[in-house]
């Protein structure tokens, strides 16, 4: 940042027309007057660009953030901002845009740029080695930005960029703006590691928006203090006009985000009030979970109630389709306590609720898993369960006489049973199916395309992206023999199972995949 900028009291440069006003000559000794702005561009320009400690300190920081959100612990992550150094090339920014100064400018851009980067990838790099990677509180908290995180971004910047310049504290404030941005980010990176759109869309959302705002508010503030005072009227109009105009701009989306989660809160609380009203005053809604995403409405609570107060679920939902204007689903679970039961009683029965069987989904996967196993010929603790991506997985016991085909009917039978959840049998190693044709055809019929679908789910499971296929060409050739035609159509079928087929010489009339070396995942 050049030095050669008017940005001190400099009176006499002060339109003729302001003077007169005590208004503006208080301002200009009061506020303006007091402070030291050489001392202060020059802070800003020493810590505002990129060296090789900002970088090292970024990524540091990231790695200490994206575990405290795996963790879902607030002071893990409280304490990676406590060593982040963003806030100094954002408030660089600011300045920069206060001052009209496009070198300092491109240099806090480019800083922050590298560091951001640097940031989503290792903490990409640290969720894909991680053993935990299922979303935490703290991970869903940084996926739906709202008008509340831009006034937290705006009180951090504001609050930094008055630090800075006051000289004061500024460390301490650097904390809020890096918890405005350095989470976000990890989460971005989390985002990235596990393929999830949604968290990964919403977490860049909420950095773009906190890291816009402090850098804007930081411009805001310089200017209040005298920064860029030099600058000509129609530069001051266009940076007012595009402070206003970004500001709007993020806040129309910001505020209806805010409101639809207070559509939402409000919603849960008058699901929770009508179970309390039709069930009674010595009832106890002790579940409450809403699924805004589905239509209708998917409702699941848990009331623990006397069984004289009992009711029905389908008047239930009706009702509340009345409460509240839309349809719903409501899928209820009454615990009933026997009459004369006190309020110990009720404790009590929550508390089984709660630890044996009361929590329904948990109860769900434990019956699931038990039946998963025993189609399998494993132990219930042989099957891996993914709750967030609702698959369950199991490697088959060999059984006498079982083919290929017979572990893909049994995962086809169970995941009819097991509906809403993907099951995934890993059956025992075995040959490929036999693939037979017609004589003179060079089309599968019914019996041998599932000889090759059967081949391909196999490898799939085996985590097999590649199968040799017996008379396969190399090359495209116009003229092709009756074996190649057929070797041709299985490699259709594969491909479009996501397994890649390769050539092999053919061995005989009939046909018998086999894995490509290049197929195996190690």
């Amino acid at each position: 940042m050049e030095q050669n900028h008017s940005y001190g009291p400099a009176s006499k440069r002060a339109p003729d027309r302001l003077t007169q006003f005590p208004l503006y000559r208080w301002w200009r000794r009061i506020v303006v007057g007091s402070v030291d702005h050489g001392t202060v561009i020059e802070k800003i320009v020493g810590e505002s660009g990129w060296t090789p400690r900002y970088l090292f300190m970024t990524v540091m920081s990231a790695g200490i953030a994206v575990l405290g959100l795996l963790l879902s612990s607030p002071a893990v992550v409280i304490g990676a901002m406590l060593i982040s150094p963003l806030m100094s090339p954002i408030l660089g920014l600011g300045f920069s845009l206060a001052l009209f100064d496009f070198a300092e400018m491109r240099r806090a851009v480019v800083a922050i740029a590298a560091g951001s980067l640097c940031a989503v990838l290792f903490t990409a790099f640290i969720v894909a080695v991680s053993p935990l990677q299922a979303p935490t509180p703290e991970i869903i908290a940084r996926t739906r930005p709202n008008l509340f995180d831009l006034a937290v971004a705006l009180f951090a910047a504001l609050a930094g960029t008055f630090a800075i310049i006051r000289g004061r504290g500024e460390t301490v404030v650097g904390v809020a703006i890096a918890t405005a941005l350095m989470p976000p980010l990890a989460v971005v990176g989390y985002g990235i590691a596990t393929g999830n759109l949604a968290v990964l869309a919403g977490a860049l959302a909420l950095f773009v928006t906190n890291f816009v705002t402090i850098a804007l508010s930081a411009t805001v503030m310089a200017r209040f203090y005298g920064f860029g005072h030099s600058l000509s009227s129609q530069q001051s109009w266009t940076q007012t006009i595009l402070l206003v105009l970004v500001f709007v701009a993020m806040a129309i989306p910001l505020g209806l985000s805010l409101k639809q989660i207070a559509i939402e809160a409000v919603t849960t609380t008058q699901v929770r009030s009508y179970l309390s009203d039709r069930f009674g005053p010595r009832a106890r809604v002790t579940q409450l979970d809403l699924d805004f995403d589905t239509e209708p409405l998917s409702v699941r609570a848990v009331v623990i109630t006397p069984r004289g107060r009992m009711q029905l679920t389908p008047a239930l939902q009706a009702d509340l389709q009345k409460r509240l204007g839309r349809m719903v689903r409501l899928q209820l679970d009454q615990v009933l306590l026997e009459a004369g039961a006190d309020a110990i009683d009720a404790q009590r029965a929550e508390m089984r609720q709660a630890g044996d069987g009361g929590n329904s989904e948990s109860a769900r996967i434990a019956e699931m898993s038990r039946m998963i196993a025993l189609a399998a010929g494993t132990a219930p603790d042989g099957v891996t369960v993914d709750r967030d991506h609702h698959r369950a997985t199991v490697p088959a016991v060999p059984l006498p006489g079982a083919t290929l085909a017979t572990y893909r009917a049994l995962e086809r039978r169970l995941q009819t049973q097991i509906g809403g959840w993907t099951v995934a049998i890993v059956p025992p190693s075995d040959d490929f199916p036999i693939i037979r044709f017609d004589s003179d055809r060079d089309q599968l019929d019914e019996v041998a395309r599932e000889s090759v679908l059967t081949s391909a789910w196999a490898a799939e499971r085996w985590n097999i992206r590649a199968l040799s296929v017996p008379g396969l060409p190399e090359v495209k050739r116009e003229k092709v023999s009756l074996a190649e035609r057929r070797a041709l159509a299985i490699a259709k079928i594969l491909r479009e199972r996501g397994i890649e087929p390769t050539p092999r010489r053919p061995s005989g009339p009939a046909f018998r995949l086999a894995v490509s070396a290049a197929g195996i995942v190690r």
